[in-house]
């Protein structure tokens, strides 16, 4: 099974960047727990802060991809671009986020990828994209 995490605007600082909400690991070590808890994934990761870099793996994914384990990161509350992308490919998205937006500013409460991705996981912290890997795994 192939899967492509994209991670959307500021996820590169993930380890360094508000520990207090999004903790102290990297994600290059999340990544890598991945790859070694669960060999039988191909998994490939893109990171970027542009919107179209984004799109453009979303489009790439037909073909490629099994299934996206998505974080836009800010991206989530603003972009209908991305909304667009997710819901006009036949691979299944999962949207995942390290924090419960529900718990955070109002302004992060409404999600534009919910209603387009297969479903959500939030508020488990990089634990979030291993649920979201074992989701795929269990449908394969």
């Amino acid at each position: 099974m192939r899967i492509l995490i994209l991670n959307g605007p500021n996820l590169n600082l993930l380890g360094t960047r508000e520990p207090s909400v999004y903790g102290t690991r990297s994600f290059d070590d999340c990544l890598r727990e991945l790859r070694v808890k669960h060999p039988s994934a191909s998994i490939d990761h893109f990171q970027s802060n542009l919107e179209g870099e984004l799109i453009d793996r979303i489009h790439s994914a037909p073909g490629n991809y099994d299934g996206i384990i998505l974080n836009a990161g800010g991206y989530t509350h603003t972009s209908v671009a991305i909304a667009d992308a997710v819901a006009a490919i036949p691979v299944p998205v999962v949207e995942v986020h390290l924090s419960n937006l529900a718990r955070r500013e109002p302004f992060r409460h409404t999600s534009l990828l919910t209603p387009v991705c297969r479903g959500a996981i939030l508020g488990f912290g990089l634990e979030s994209y291993e649920l979201a890997l074992l989701h795929f795994l269990l449908q394969s």
